[in-house]
């Protein structure tokens, strides 16, 4: 496989395509449950397997281990785009101060954070992949999946085999749901207003299946604790009133109160927990470290950050009316911030992009305390580069590994982020006309949302404004989380296995409860199928998973297209 067909026409527009679809899924499950999924393996055994087949049935030249690359990296680079704001601070800013941005200014926002992390990405992967050699655990499950791939050619194809029987089980359930509007079973009706009830979604099995067990049950013991216990007892306390007919779900009413203990939680344990992990890792880096080196042409990496660091201050003045002088800040923040970002999650996997948008939600309510808008906007400048920056080097590691040219991925990445951008944005159009009525509701809720809401509102409006029982209940909350950051960062591997996720018991309280324990019975089914057939669940059970994933959220976002264009 020679290196020279490597950034062909073909290898561009699969990944570009296969981006433009996935994007959408990525979107719909941000806005679900706050989490989303790497796009890569999807590409590549959907790329593989097509260019593999018409190959052979016209004689075009073999689909070449660096074709592959190409189009996993500009496809995942566009499903990444919804670090860009989609589904946090952008539609956070519209809830707190009423403001929609135009269609073409969305798209150059989401843009133009997206680019300044490309930039980031490119001017640390000489640092961080090839000096320091850092393993990038999700970018060397992308790598072992080629290696299998073009190792073993039948491999590629039962596995997407897989992929999409899961994807039109998902899709025909999605379908079924929104024509007949599927019953949400209960046991009582008081459980049914407390959010316990069936919940018929692949997409949470799916999502199930790929978190893993501990994860899943750390879901249920959070919606025990919020849904179950502190939400009946805010009731007869009075905090919280619910109609005297109330029916159904009141989650709308419950979660004004639970998302603060559950936010403070979060908050806490992700910040404890990256402190640790970079003081730990500053100890334990190579001698040879200091400031990453920029990667080859340092020509190239100069005027692509400052033409990204341009773009980016002149539309957070012209867009949202911010200071030339704050806007500026946010760009070395923002670079720093994605270092910290890129170096954990090439040490650990773990993506501190809540954190990231957390610390420079703080930053900037010491800079310019008050201000919506910049402690949004100007934040999201930050965890925006940081997201799309860590998730690029996972690509750069692939390339790395396979001899693939860096500058090639670079344009790959450019041209999947201008894809992404549209697409994205079109489809949170699509999907969420009507923020303020939709977000942070039983269908939609939108936990990354109501997390860069609820800082952006004690940091703005000052926790007076919040009543003393709420107080209370987020520093019980930041207590747990400080606690359990430090055990998560401190505890070995074989430890964390008893110790419940922070990330997931503090999510726990700002979804349904229907939505954890549906994702929980999701992670139980892959626990148990990988106990009897482990060499099968290995092989298929992620790759199951994410079909189920992108089966549904697609069928959601075509229903919604369609209802838009009727």
């Amino acid at each position: 496989m020679t290196p020279s067909r490597e950034l062909t026409l073909r290898a561009l527009l699969t990944g570009l395509v296969l981006g433009a679809l996935l994007t959408p899924a990525n979107l719909y499950a941000g806005l679900k449950i706050g989490w989303s999924f790497n796009m890569s393996i999807i590409a590549l055994l959907v790329g593989y397997t097509l260019w593999q087949s018409l190959s052979g049935a016209f004689g075009l030249p073999r689909w070449a281990i660096h074709e592959s690359n190409i189009t996993q990296t500009s496809a995942s680079s566009a499903a990444s785009i919804i670090s860009g704001g989609l589904v946090a601070p952008i539609p956070a800013y519209t809830l707190l101060t009423g403001e929609q941005l135009p269609l073409p200014a969305l798209v150059a926002w989401v843009f133009s954070v997206s680019f300044l992390g490309v930039w980031v990405a490119w001017y640390l992967r000489r640092g961080l992949v090839v000096d320091d050699g850092l393993r990038f655990p999700e970018g060397m499950a992308t790598l072992e999946t080629l290696q299998q791939i073009y190792g073993h050619g039948r491999e590629a194809l039962q596995r997407l085999r897989v992929l999409a029987g899961a994807a039109m089980l998902a899709a025909l359930a999605k379908g079924l749901d929104i024509l007949l509007a599927l019953p949400r079973w209960a046991p009582t009706p008081a459980l049914e207003r407390l959010t316990f009830n069936l919940e018929p979604s692949l997409l949470l099995v799916g999502f199930g299946g790929i978190i893993g067990l501990r994860v899943g049950l750390s879901l249920v013991l959070g919606a025990a604790l919020a849904w179950g216990l502190l939400a009946p007892w805010v009731i007869d306390q009075g905090w919280v009133t619910l109609a005297a007919d109330a029916r159904g779900p009141q989650f709308a009413v419950l979660i004004e109160w639970l998302l603060w203990p559950g936010v403070s939680l979060m908050v806490c344990a992700t910040l404890t927990s990256l402190a640790i992990r970079l003081a730990r890792l500053q100890r334990v880096r190579p001698a040879s470290g200091g400031a990453p080196a920029a990667m080859g042409w340092p020509w190239l990496g100069l005027l692509g950050l400052g033409l990204a660091g341009t773009l980016v201050v002149l539309l957070q003045v012209m867009l949202f009316g911010i200071s030339p002088l704050l806007a500026l800040l946010s760009i070395p923040l923002a670079v720093l911030l994605a270092m910290v970002a890129a170096r954990v999650v090439g040490a650990t996997g773990i993506p501190p992009i809540g954190a990231v948008g957390q610390v420079s939600q703080l930053s900037f309510g010491v800079l310019a305390p008050g201000q919506v808008p910049i402690n949004l906007m100007a934040a999201n400048t930050a965890g925006g580069a940081a997201g799309q920056c860590a998730d690029l080097l996972n690509d750069f590691k692939v390339g790395h590994a396979i001899g693939a040219s860096p500058s090639r991925q670079l344009l790959a990445q450019c041209l999947g982020i201008a894809v992404g951008s549209l697409v994205g944005a079109l489809a949170y159009r699509a999907l969420i006309p009507d923020p303020q009525a939709m977000l942070i509701t039983a269908e939609w809720p939108a936990p990354a949302v109501a997390t860069w809401r609820a800082v952006a509102e004690a940091l703005t409006l000052g926790l007076d404004a919040l009543a003393p029982e709420i107080r209370w209940a987020m520093l019980a909350g930041g207590l747990a989380g400080l606690l359990l950051g430090a055990l998560e960062a401190l505890l070995p591997l074989r430890g964390l296995r008893w110790l419940p996720s922070s990330a997931a018991l503090g999510l726990a309280f700002i979804i349904p409860a229907s939505i954890s324990l549906t994702m929980a019975f999701g992670a139980g089914l892959a626990w148990l199928f990988a106990a009897r057939w482990r060499s099968l669940a290995e092989r298929f059970v992620i790759v199951a998973a994410a079909g189920l994933v992108a089966g549904e959220s697609m069928t959601g976002v075509a229903a919604a297209l369609w209802q838009l264009l009727r």
